[in-house]
């Protein structure tokens, strides 16, 4: 008789590993917050390379500038929400969902990553910019990216990873 196959669970399906990689996240953030903060001018592009240029703004919304005219504590409301709701969702995730493990340490670290600009300055430090000539693409920083790439690999989970019976 063979004895059944477990999947081996997934980096981020256990704490330590998620907290130690949402925890060295957010310092990166932190710390290239500060630096733009520090040494570029508000305000003004300074290009890097054709289409791309580094640009600091302040944020009063959430990401990408949505919902710029609500109050800050709400902001604040919202996002803790989300972090609870993620968690609760990264909690309820079989072990052996990599992917999604990946992506909801993601969706945390940029959340948080952007609320620590929140509390400490009152507004969320934004300085990476994508245009052309013609267009340009909101002003947006690492968190964000992290909040992107995390939902698009929870997505990606659901759709090209196949689930198990019983799940």
């Amino acid at each position: 008789m063979t004895e059944p196959t477990h999947a081996r669970p997934a980096l981020f399906s256990r704490p330590a590993p998620i907290l130690f990689f949402i925890l060295f996240a957010v310092l990166v953030d932190q710390i290239i917050k500060i630096a733009v903060d520090h040494t570029l001018p508000l305000q003004e592009a300074v290009p890097v390379i054709p289409m791309l240029a580094l640009y600091r703004t302040y944020n009063l919304g959430v990401a990408f500038s949505m919902l710029e005219g609500m109050d800050g504590w709400f902001i604040v409301g919202m996002r803790l929400v989300i972090v609870a709701f993620v968690i609760w969702l990264w909690y309820r995730t079989a072990n052996d969902r990599w992917l999604a493990h990946l992506g909801y340490a993601l969706i945390i670290a940029g959340a948080i990553g952007n609320l620590v600009d929140r509390f400490a300055y009152g507004h969320v430090i934004d300085y990476i910019l994508f245009y052309t000539e013609s267009w340009s693409f909101a002003v947006f920083n690492l968190a964000d990216s992290f909040i992107t790439i995390g939902a698009g690999c929870v997505i990606l989970e659901e759709l090209l990873l196949p689930k198990k019976a019983g799940r």
